[in-house]
């Protein structure tokens, strides 16, 4: 009996910043073996389901699940190997002391430049910027496999490595530019504002993520994508005309150039109040789709940035079929699904910082991670947020995952009711097929990882009113 009780006093024994330590790392250990289970048993269906299933003989041909099953298959198995680095880099970085020895390193360098240990804001920018590129740098190598090897072997990558490292660079830049000021003084209002700095805090990070999404696709996505305004012309004015029918305020129409990147298709919209723009992927429209034009006389089709497109390779839906999926987007906007999930974003927010306002006095949660002399606020938010909260974390993202799923069928009914649902109906499986998606999942791991409901979900709650 004493022998059982034995890892029970070890435990109280330990004192509290040991504790907390262990507690940390066991669960991100348990949130890994947990997604691993899941994806081996995702594994197992893409290895055993080989042929297609009789419920989808009408919807797909045993070519494109033939295609589907090993491109999934390739994806999980990429998944795996690099998740398992992911948990094994964050573990030594716990074990090893990563994260003072990168404080301490960055209190050095702030040092040199004549900044001592009171900058403790321009030794935190420092230690953001180091921490950022050490992820990008460790990162890079899976960014490349996953492009050039899996993307490129199932024939969506349309990217040169020249096109690609200018794009990394790019967005390494971009992102500091804007995570480093924000970061500067999201500080500064938690070191000035007293006892309700939590407030001014959560009060602040909502007006930087409504400005970022208002600015974002004018001066920010065009800094890595060509966008242009949709021609006049039919599927124009049927757009217009949608739009009109529901009230939805649409000011202008634009179509991104997403295959000199990828041929995975999308279409959004953004905008506040009266003030809406609808983005589509080239790669969406049949019309417009790079990759269904052959290169004019005289061109090999390729450039410093682009690869010579495939031949033969038709994509895109029709345009009844973009206005049925455009339904669908615009269903989210009518039935306030958009905002809902930032009222969602900003409570979860707002008790985020309640809470680190009622933890950061804790000096054992700094000590559990090396910081037995000091407790800089930036280390503060990063242990609270990154590791305190991630059992939190992990059931919201669960709840999040089943209110979108809920989302997605209430935006296909709007899209039915707008009379769409043989569009949509045909969209959905053109979409599948242009990327590749596996029609049959398992059942944990659809419910736990899939925002959007399995094909076969959406298409059996289609075809109650799709026209045969």
């Amino acid at each position: 009996r004493g022998a059982m009780a034995l890892p029970g006093e070890l435990w109280t024994d330990l004192p509290p910043e040991r504790r907390i330590f262990c507690a940390v790392l066991l669960f991100s250990w348990a949130v890994y073996l947990w997604e691993a289970f899941l994806a081996h048993r995702q594994r197992r269906v893409y290895r055993t389901t080989t042929h297609v299933p009789q419920e989808l003989g009408q919807i797909m041909d045993s070519e494109t699940f033939e295609k589907s099953r090993l491109y999934q298959l390739d994806k999980s198995t990429f998944s795996f190997w690099s998740g398992l680095y992911s948990e094994v880099e964050g573990t030594m970085i716990l074990l090893c002391g990563g994260i003072p020895f990168l404080w301490n390193l960055s209190g050095q360098i702030s040092g040199r430049a004549g900044f001592g240990p009171e900058y403790e804001i321009v030794q935190s920018l420092v230690f953001l910027l180091l921490a950022t590129l050490f992820s990008a740098v460790t990162g890079l190598p899976w960014s490349l496999y996953n492009t050039f090897v899996i993307e490129e072997k199932h024939g969506f990558n349309q990217q040169t490595l020249g096109f690609f490292f200018k794009d990394a660079i790019k967005k390494f830049i971009v992102t500091q530019c804007i995570l480093l000021p924000v970061t500067s003084l999201l500080l500064y209002i938690i070191k000035i504002g007293g006892d309700y700095f939590f407030i001014y805090a959560w009060l602040f990070t909502l007006v930087v993520s409504l400005v970022l999404v208002t600015i974002y696709a004018d001066y920010i996505a065009p800094l890595f994508d060509k966008f242009i305004p949709l021609p006049e012309g039919e599927l124009k004015q049927q757009i217009e005309t949608m739009a009109k029918s529901i009230d939805f305020p649409l000011t202008k129409v634009y179509v991104v150039e997403g295959s000199k990147r990828s041929s995975h298709s999308n279409a959004y919209f953004y905008g506040f109040f009266k003030n809406k723009r609808i983005v589509l992927f080239d790669t969406l429209l049949e019309d417009y789709s790079a990759l269904n034009k052959e290169p004019a006389e005289g061109e090999d089709g390729e450039n410093e940035e682009t690869k010579p497109k495939p031949k033969n390779k038709k994509q895109g839906c029709k345009n009844e079929e973009v206005l049925a999926v455009l339904g669908h987007e615009l269903g989210h906007w009518k039935l306030g699904h958009t905002i809902k999930n930032i009222i969602i974003s900003q409570m979860n927010s707002f008790l985020c910082f309640f809470l680190f306002a009622v933890l950061i006095g804790q000096k054992e949660l700094f000590a559990a991670f090396g910081f037995y002399d000091t407790q800089p606020t930036l280390i503060g938010l990063m242990i609270i947020f990154q590791f305190i909260f991630s059992p939190y974390n992990e059931v919201l993202s669960f709840c999040l995952t089943v209110l979108s799923r809920r989302f997605e069928f209430q935006a296909d009914a709007f899209a039915k009711e707008l009379g769409k649902a043989k569009d949509l109906y045909s969209a959905l499986i053109k979409l599948n097929k242009d990327n590749l998606g596996f029609p049959v999942s398992d059942w944990i791991f659809s419910m736990w990882h899939y925002s959007h409901p399995p094909l076969l979900e959406r298409l059996q709650a289609l075809k109650g009113a799709k026209q045969e």
